[in-house]
């Protein structure tokens, strides 16, 4: 016994001896190659024939590396990297306005609700002409300009002038923290089944869930529709803490694998806000990253239904660096496993990876569950209720939802790209605010009651042909009750909010109807033992 403790005890000298050996080659070859690099730079600086911008060259060299490790391993520039942030740090000090340049003018598109903006009375549709006395429109003014002039330190005051409608009004904003919100809508869909749809996995995600969660267990809620349909991922962290909150006990809900971090397992804590009640999680082939960890938990614990398409497919882990100069990049530094051990990461190597999603149209993927391809390498099993599943390139669902190809969205598309039918609704809810106000003051009167008319179509239509999108009989007939649907979610948002917004839109929306369904006709418990 003595002589085998000595021999593991030899071993594990021998793998640390091993180890520090080799940490110190790595560093050997990366201070060569180091030399090298500052080599090339000195002799370009000194002896090449033209001017060179060396900034940049390291730049595009840096870029080119990243690129060539993985798709998900970038460089953000220092003047990037403070917008690059904000989506998943929740928040940033400015006015309050979500906007579009609209024919050269800047037209707030949603006033963020309990924001500075919506403090002082501005609305959506406005027009902001001047911004600290300077005239902004008509100039060509850029995203990147708006949001330098309107974002600031907290507290300091920035003055504009504003069109609304045949009056000009000026208004004085002091900034605030302005919350970038990841849960965009909250509700019941009957008196049963609660929905949330997330946008983005942030660090505030977790507790807007927990409140949302709350929100709608004092409503009644006993069964809950989570949303990840085009949701792209973000913190992981965000990802785990949802999960906690609807696995019971201490479930393992990922593990992460790292040649210079090891593996790294993350476990669900016996409190939890929603652990009873039956879940179903929608994804689409914009879901990826964090929206497939929580998915693949929620799958592999037999937690819950995946209801629609097959997720992304990225199990790649980012942390991100800084850089001496303030830019940063973001490295792959591990693969992520669901439960079951699933490896989800679709293969990147040698093809075009954002094309992929394409070829699953060509395949027939996006009309039959039966052309996705499977192998029984990729085969695992559930926990609890042994169901196979599959790794190998995103999260298969358990309930497959295909897209419409009934309807040619071509002409629909044109005029969304054109901001056609955003432009006509700011236009529309600015000239009828007060009316709509006055004849619907609550939100279901609205939704029962208001129609967007023939009229009104015809004019988006006629807004497109001066926008360059020619009028198509054939292809705009049949996407007309999509346009009216659409027109009159973007009014809802205006008048209300987005949770507004998703109340009509989810109703064409056929991975949720197809999820309430499962809830409704024993789908869910046939599939969930």
């Amino acid at each position: 016994m003595k002589r085998v403790l000595l021999s593991a005890v030899a071993l594990l000298i021998a793998c640390l001896s091993w180890q520090s050996v080799s940490a110190q080659r790595d560093m050997q070859a990366v201070r060569e190659q180091s030399i090298k690099y500052q080599q090339l730079m000195q002799l370009i600086a000194g002896y090449y024939v033209d001017t060179v911008n060396l900034k940049k060259v390291t730049e595009d060299a840096i870029v080119k590396v990243l690129a060539d490790l993985d798709p998900h391993s970038v460089y953000i520039p220092r003047e990037e990297l403070e917008e690059a942030n904000e989506p998943l740090e929740g928040g940033f000090f400015g006015i309050g306005i979500q906007f579009n340049v609209l024919h050269d003018t800047l037209t707030v598109v949603d006033v963020v609700a309990g924001g500075p903006s919506e403090k002082v009375g501005l609305l959506a549709g406005d027009r902001i002409t001047e911004v600290d006395g300077e005239n902004i429109a008509g100039i060509g003014i850029s995203n990147t300009d708006v949001r330098k002039r309107l974002k600031g330190e907290k507290g300091t005051v920035v003055k504009v002038k504003v069109k609304r409608g045949n009056e000009w009004i000026d208004f004085n904003i002091v900034r605030d923290m302005i919350p970038i919100y990841s849960v965009d809508a909250a509700y019941m869909i009957d008196k049963n089944i609660g929905y949330i749809k997330i946008a983005r996995f942030a660090a505030t995600t977790v507790e807007e869930f927990e409140k949302a969660v709350k929100q709608l267990q004092a409503e009644g809620m006993k069964d809950l529709i989570i949303d990840l349909q085009g949701n792209g991922g973000g913190y992981m962290g965000a990802a785990i803490g949802l999960a906690d909150h609807l696995l019971d006990g201490r479930k393992m809900i990922v593990y992460t694998d790292s040649p210079a971090y090891g593996r790294a397992e993350e476990f669900s804590t016996p409190a939890g806000l929603f652990q009873d009640g039956r879940v179903v999680v929608l994804l689409d082939g914009n879901s990826a990253s964090a929206s497939e960890i929580l998915a693949g938990a929620v799958q592999d614990w037999d937690r819950g239904l995946i209801v629609g398409r097959r997720s992304f497919g990225k199990g790649l882990v980012q942390r991100q660096y800084p850089l001496a100069d303030k830019s940063a990049i973001r490295l792959t530094i591990s693969h992520y496993f669901t439960p079951s051990g699933r490896g989800i990461q679709k293969p990147y190597k040698g093809k075009d990876y954002q094309i992929e999603l394409y070829e699953r149209y060509a395949n027939g993927e996006l009309l039959n569950a039966d052309s996705i391809a499977l192998t029984d390498s990729t085969k695992y099993y559930t926990k609890k209720e042994h169901r196979l599943v599959y790794g190998g390139g995103g999260i298969i669902p358990d309930v497959f939802v295909p897209i419409d190809t009934n309807v040619n969205y071509s002409y629909f598309n044109r005029l969304l790209a054109k901001g056609v039918i955003g432009e006509f609704t700011l236009n529309y809810v600015d000239k009828n605010r007060d009316a709509l106000k006055k004849k619907y003051p609550k939100f279901e009167m609205f939704k029962k009651d208001f129609q967007v008319t023939d009229a009104m179509v015809n004019e988006i239509v006629q807004k497109g042909e001066k926008q360059g999108v020619k009028k198509d009989e054939k292809l705009l007939t049949p996407v007309i009750p999509e346009i009216k649907l659409f027109v009159k979610s973007l009014i809802a948002r205006d008048l209300w909010n987005m949770t507004e917004l998703y109340k009509i839109s989810n109703e064409q929306n056929k991975v949720l109807n197809a999820a309430v369904k499962t809830l409704q006709d024993g789908t869910y418990n046939n599939t969930i033992k």
